[in-house]
């Protein structure tokens, strides 16, 4: 489990650039809503990642108390995602919808990537 507490800490520092990045496009380009639309979805998607951290926690502390198994928090992390685009549905004016979207996923991106590094480098 300290492993997924290490993905999550390079999660958020990665969070941090790209929030830093989205700040920079919005208050210099002319593409704004596509800029918050990311940074919106990025957060959202990264608030996904540490619900799923925390109930995979919960669920290794039950396995090994050999207790119920509980849920992961699907319809909770589901449900944040809904928001996420709702927002954008809402706020047309300061959110793009696709690239909300798109931000949501940037998470599971990131944890793609650094999966394949960890895996070069102890290779």
């Amino acid at each position: 489990m300290l492993d997924l507490h290490h993905i999550f800490a390079v999660q958020k520092r990665a969070l941090f650039f790209l929030l830093a990045l989205c700040a920079l496009g919005w208050g210099f380009t002319p593409y704004q809503t596509f800029f918050a639309g990311i940074a919106i979805g990025a957060f959202f998607g990264t608030y996904n990642f540490w619900i799923l951290v925390r109930r995979m926690e919960k669920f290794d502390r039950s396995i090994s108390e050999g207790k119920k198994i509980g849920s992961l928090g699907t319809m909770l992390r589901f449900g944040s995602g809904v928001a996420a685009v709702a927002l954008a549905i809402s706020l047309p004016n300061y959110f793009h919808l696709i690239s909300t979207v798109i931000g949501l996923m940037i998470p599971y991106v990131f944890l793609f990537v650094e999966r394949i590094v960890s895996h070069v480098r102890n290779r």
